[in-house]
């Protein structure tokens, strides 16, 4: 485990030594069993520099967040939804908790249990992906479970659900397009870096790229920070970020159905012509994007990734590739198996 880090230091009633004084509030990694499954979650608590033994302490507030930490490490692990993602799936379709629990069929506070400490079955957490993924899931169940719902409420609803139909129309073909070129590694392995394609990823990474302001970030270039990202992330965790599979090609790693990837509706792309009058799909940030999607080692992984290419043009990031052991022990075509990507060379 990591050590502890301090956060802050505040005053406040100490129930180690009856005083109010200032004490340190601090969080570090523990691990706890839920479901007979370990879990490492960030654990904050207080520490009263008065005290020499049992310093440490929680109040009700820190305990509740611990427990929640705890339960989306779960949840992580099991691949389920967080709790903040379900309150993001709720409020993209501006619902209240009794509301969506209404449109899924469910009784009325079993939403505000999923958003808090109670993990949602297999099941359940499905019914949540439908209608995250695909507006049109959503004004199905409304037509099926619209008598539990006030009619005004129920107008809005359906209001709601068609303006992210019309917004999410484009978005939502193209991920199904793209999702359908990985029909074939929807396990993990050494092909995707034990990871499952994640799109929200795809696009936080593309975004998260454009808005540190790298420069020349055409197609080209993205693509290989992408498969840098991807490979330092299985370097030092065991897994990418992404869940894409990448080829060799002859301008380096190219990932499988790269074509259908820039057509993404979340992502802010301008099709702009060069000196050279080619065609070049030059990035910029979205102000949509969601970098929650991202864990805080992700984003460690990102910043090394864009500090060592930040400069690079198109060609100098080719040329660095090439070098790879990762490419020159695959052909033209081949998938490059993450395995390589422990011997990429040093940022």
């Amino acid at each position: 485990m990591e050590k502890s880090v301090l956060i802050r230091k505040i005053n406040m009633a100490c129930p180690i030594c009856d005083q109010t004084h200032e004490v340190e509030e601090r969080k570090r990694m523990s691990e706890t069993i839920i479901k007979d499954e370990k879990v490492i979650y960030e654990e904050k608590y207080y520490l009263c520099s008065h005290a020499k033994d049992e310093n440490e302490f929680e109040n009700g507030a820190l305990l509740n967040e611990n427990l929640l930490n705890a339960c989306n490490a779960y949840r992580k692990k099991m691949g389920l939804l967080t709790s903040d993602e379900i309150i993001a799936i709720r409020e993209g379709y501006g619902l209240s908790q009794v509301d969506m629990a209404r449109l899924l069929g469910w009784g009325e506070a079993t939403v505000s249990r999923y958003e808090s400490k109670a993990i949602q079955d297999k099941a359940y957490d499905t019914m949540l992906r439908l209608i995250k993924d695909n507006p049109s899931e959503a004004l199905a169940l409304l037509k099926k479970n619209g008598n539990q719902i006030p009619e005004l409420k129920k107008k809005e609803i359906h209001s709601k659900i068609a303006d992210k139909i019309n917004a999410y129309g484009k978005e939502y073909m193209t991920r199904q397009m793209f999702e359908g070129e990985y029909v074939s590694f929807d396990e993990p392995s050494d092909f995707n870096g034990n990871t499952i394609l994640n799109i929200d990823k795809i696009e936080a990474i593309i975004s998260y790229f454009a808005a540190a302001k790298v420069l020349n970030l055409f197609k080209t270039k993205l693509m290989k920070m992408i498969w840098y990202s991807d490979a330092l992330s299985y370097k030092e965790t065991g897994k990418a970020i992404t869940g894409m599979v990448y080829r060799h090609e002859k301008m380096g790693a190219l990932p499988i159905g790269h074509y259908s990837l820039m057509n993404l509706e979340n992502l802010t792309i301008r099709e702009e012509t060069s000196y050279h009058y080619d065609s070049m799909f030059h990035i910029y940030p979205n102000e949509k994007a969601d970098y929650s999607v991202l864990t805080e080692k992700e984003i460690k992984i990102l910043d090394k990734v864009i500090k060592k290419f930040q400069n690079y043009e198109a060609k100098e990031i080719i040329d660095y590739m090439h070098k790879e052991e990762a490419y020159k022990k695959t052909s033209s075509g081949e998938i490059i198996p993450f395995s390589l990507a422990k011997e990429i060379k040093e940022f």
